[in-house]
Protein backbone atom coordinates (compact mmCIF):
# COMPACT_ATOMS: atom_id res chain seq x y z
CA UNK A 1 0.00 0.00 0.00
CA UNK A 2 1.15 3.46 -0.90
CA UNK A 3 0.30 6.63 0.75
CA UNK A 4 -0.92 10.11 -0.40
CA UNK A 5 3.23 10.82 -1.05
CA UNK A 6 3.92 7.55 -2.41
CA UNK A 7 5.79 6.39 0.55
CA UNK A 8 4.95 2.27 0.90
CA UNK A 9 3.86 2.17 4.10
CA UNK A 10 4.81 -0.32 6.08
CA UNK A 11 2.58 -3.38 7.77
CA UNK A 12 2.71 -1.82 11.15
CA UNK A 13 1.62 1.69 9.49
CA UNK A 14 -1.07 0.14 7.82
CA UNK A 15 -2.43 -2.14 11.04
CA UNK A 16 -2.43 1.65 13.08
CA UNK A 17 -4.12 3.21 10.48
CA UNK A 18 -6.67 0.69 10.30
CA UNK A 19 -7.11 0.92 14.24
CA UNK A 20 -7.15 4.70 13.78
CA UNK A 21 -9.91 4.52 11.18
CA UNK A 22 -12.29 2.45 13.36
CA UNK A 23 -12.04 4.32 16.37
CA UNK A 24 -13.41 7.82 14.56
CA UNK A 25 -16.77 8.67 14.29
CA UNK A 26 -18.16 10.27 10.96
CA UNK A 27 -19.36 13.21 10.29
CA UNK A 28 -22.90 13.39 10.39
CA UNK A 29 -24.23 12.26 6.68
CA UNK A 30 -21.34 10.48 6.03
CA UNK A 31 -21.40 7.10 5.80
CA UNK A 32 -18.62 5.33 8.17
CA UNK A 33 -14.99 4.61 6.48
CA UNK A 34 -14.13 0.87 6.05
CA UNK A 35 -10.73 0.33 6.35
CA UNK A 36 -9.64 -2.05 3.11
CA UNK A 37 -9.38 -5.72 3.88
CA UNK A 38 -5.71 -6.49 4.59
CA UNK A 39 -3.98 -8.84 2.41
CA UNK A 40 -2.91 -11.80 4.32
CA UNK A 41 0.30 -10.02 6.70
CA UNK A 42 3.73 -11.38 6.40
CA UNK A 43 5.30 -12.11 9.72
CA UNK A 44 6.64 -8.70 10.94
CA UNK A 45 9.45 -7.90 11.96
CA UNK A 46 10.34 -7.51 15.62
CA UNK A 47 11.08 -3.93 14.92
CA UNK A 48 8.03 -2.94 13.62
CA UNK A 49 5.93 -5.40 16.42
CA UNK A 50 7.61 -3.29 18.93
CA UNK A 51 6.86 0.11 17.73
CA UNK A 52 3.32 -0.84 16.88
CA UNK A 53 2.89 -1.93 20.24
CA UNK A 54 4.42 1.07 21.31
CA UNK A 55 2.65 3.38 19.65
CA UNK A 56 -0.85 1.85 20.46
CA UNK A 57 0.09 1.34 24.15
CA UNK A 58 0.56 5.41 24.17
CA UNK A 59 -2.08 6.25 22.02
CA UNK A 60 -4.36 4.48 25.08
CA UNK A 61 -2.53 6.21 28.41
CA UNK A 62 -2.02 9.25 26.95
CA UNK A 63 -2.63 11.69 30.25
CA UNK A 64 -5.66 13.95 30.20
CA UNK A 65 -5.46 17.18 29.06
CA UNK A 66 -5.48 19.85 31.01
CA UNK A 67 -7.99 21.64 33.23
CA UNK A 68 -8.44 24.98 30.47
CA UNK A 69 -8.00 28.32 32.07
CA UNK A 70 -10.84 30.93 32.71
CA UNK A 71 -10.32 34.36 32.53
CA UNK A 72 -11.40 36.45 35.89
CA UNK A 73 -14.97 37.09 35.82
CA UNK A 74 -16.04 41.11 35.05
CA UNK A 75 -17.59 41.05 38.67
CA UNK A 76 -14.99 39.65 40.41
CA UNK A 77 -12.64 42.50 38.64
CA UNK A 78 -15.46 45.36 39.50
CA UNK A 79 -15.74 43.96 43.23
CA UNK A 80 -11.35 43.94 43.71
CA UNK A 81 -11.11 47.35 41.80
CA UNK A 82 -13.89 48.47 43.99
CA UNK A 83 -12.26 47.11 47.10
CA UNK A 84 -15.28 45.22 48.12
CA UNK A 85 -13.65 41.90 47.27
CA UNK A 86 -10.77 40.70 49.85
CA UNK A 87 -7.47 39.07 48.64
CA UNK A 88 -7.24 36.26 50.67
CA UNK A 89 -3.30 35.55 50.64
CA UNK A 90 -0.53 36.75 49.13
CA UNK A 91 2.89 36.11 48.15
CA UNK A 92 6.06 38.31 47.07
CA UNK A 93 8.04 36.70 44.50
CA UNK A 94 10.12 39.96 43.56
CA UNK A 95 13.79 39.77 44.55
CA UNK A 96 13.89 35.87 44.02
CA UNK A 97 15.82 34.22 41.55
CA UNK A 98 13.78 32.02 39.20
CA UNK A 99 14.76 28.45 40.43
CA UNK A 100 13.17 30.03 43.60
CA UNK A 101 10.62 32.07 42.87
CA UNK A 102 9.19 28.98 40.65
CA UNK A 103 9.60 26.70 43.97
CA UNK A 104 8.14 29.46 46.41
CA UNK A 105 5.07 29.83 44.12
CA UNK A 106 4.77 26.17 43.13
CA UNK A 107 4.47 25.56 47.05
CA UNK A 108 2.01 28.49 47.95
CA UNK A 109 -0.62 27.62 45.05
CA UNK A 110 -0.61 23.79 46.78
CA UNK A 111 -0.85 25.33 50.79
CA UNK A 112 -3.69 27.37 49.70
CA UNK A 113 -5.62 25.52 47.38
CA UNK A 114 -5.80 23.00 50.49
CA UNK A 115 -6.89 25.30 52.73
CA UNK A 116 -9.68 26.76 50.39
CA UNK A 117 -8.57 30.08 49.43
CA UNK A 118 -10.21 31.26 46.16
CA UNK A 119 -8.01 34.34 45.42
CA UNK A 120 -4.63 34.98 45.87
CA UNK A 121 -2.51 38.15 44.73
CA UNK A 122 1.36 37.01 43.40
CA UNK A 123 3.84 39.70 43.45
CA UNK A 124 6.13 39.93 40.18
CA UNK A 125 7.81 42.96 40.61
CA UNK A 126 7.67 45.26 37.51
CA UNK A 127 11.43 44.86 36.87
CA UNK A 128 13.50 48.51 35.43
CA UNK A 129 13.34 49.37 32.01
CA UNK A 130 17.01 49.04 31.77
CA UNK A 131 19.40 45.52 30.92
CA UNK A 132 21.95 45.40 34.18
CA UNK A 133 25.54 45.69 34.16
CA UNK A 134 25.89 41.88 32.61
CA UNK A 135 23.38 41.96 30.14
CA UNK A 136 20.41 40.17 31.77
CA UNK A 137 16.99 41.67 31.59
CA UNK A 138 15.29 43.10 34.33
CA UNK A 139 11.37 42.01 35.30
CA UNK A 140 12.14 38.57 34.63
CA UNK A 141 9.40 37.15 36.97
CA UNK A 142 7.19 39.11 35.29
CA UNK A 143 7.80 37.54 32.28
CA UNK A 144 7.92 33.99 33.87
CA UNK A 145 5.07 33.69 36.26
CA UNK A 146 2.50 33.91 33.83
CA UNK A 147 4.40 31.37 32.07
CA UNK A 148 4.66 28.68 34.57
CA UNK A 149 0.80 29.39 35.68
CA UNK A 150 -0.18 27.91 32.22
CA UNK A 151 1.86 25.05 32.77
CA UNK A 152 0.50 21.66 32.80
CA UNK A 153 1.36 20.83 36.63
CA UNK A 154 -0.03 24.31 38.18
CA UNK A 155 -3.44 24.23 35.83
CA UNK A 156 -5.10 21.37 38.89
CA UNK A 157 -4.80 24.32 40.98
CA UNK A 158 -4.79 27.64 39.05
CA UNK A 159 -8.45 28.60 37.50
CA UNK A 160 -7.55 31.98 35.95
CA UNK A 161 -5.68 34.86 36.35
CA UNK A 162 -4.28 38.50 35.25
CA UNK A 163 -2.54 41.75 35.99
CA UNK A 164 -3.87 43.21 39.20
CA UNK A 165 -5.44 46.69 39.75
CA UNK A 166 -3.11 49.37 40.21
CA UNK A 167 -3.84 49.38 43.82
CA UNK A 168 -2.42 45.72 43.95
CA UNK A 169 0.53 46.42 42.14
CA UNK A 170 -0.75 46.58 38.79
CA UNK A 171 2.15 45.26 36.34
CA UNK A 172 3.92 44.17 38.63
CA UNK A 173 1.20 41.56 40.84
CA UNK A 174 -1.20 38.95 39.00
CA UNK A 175 -4.53 38.20 40.61
CA UNK A 176 -4.72 33.45 40.30
CA UNK A 177 -8.18 32.20 40.94
CA UNK A 178 -7.45 29.02 42.44
CA UNK A 179 -9.79 25.62 41.90
CA UNK A 180 -11.64 24.26 44.75
CA UNK A 181 -9.37 21.00 46.00
CA UNK A 182 -10.75 17.72 44.98
CA UNK A 183 -12.36 15.56 47.50
CA UNK A 184 -10.88 12.08 47.16
CA UNK A 185 -14.01 9.60 48.29
CA UNK A 186 -13.07 7.15 50.78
Amino acid sequence: MRSRRGKTLTQADIALWRQVARSVKPLPGRAPIEPEPAPPPAAPSPTETSVLVVAVASARTSPPAAPPLAPIERRLRTQLRRGRQEIEASIDLHGMRQDEAHLALHGFLRREQARGTRLALVVTGKGGPAPTLFGDERGVLRRMVPHWLRLPELRPLVLGFEEAEQRHGGAGALYVRLRRPREHGP
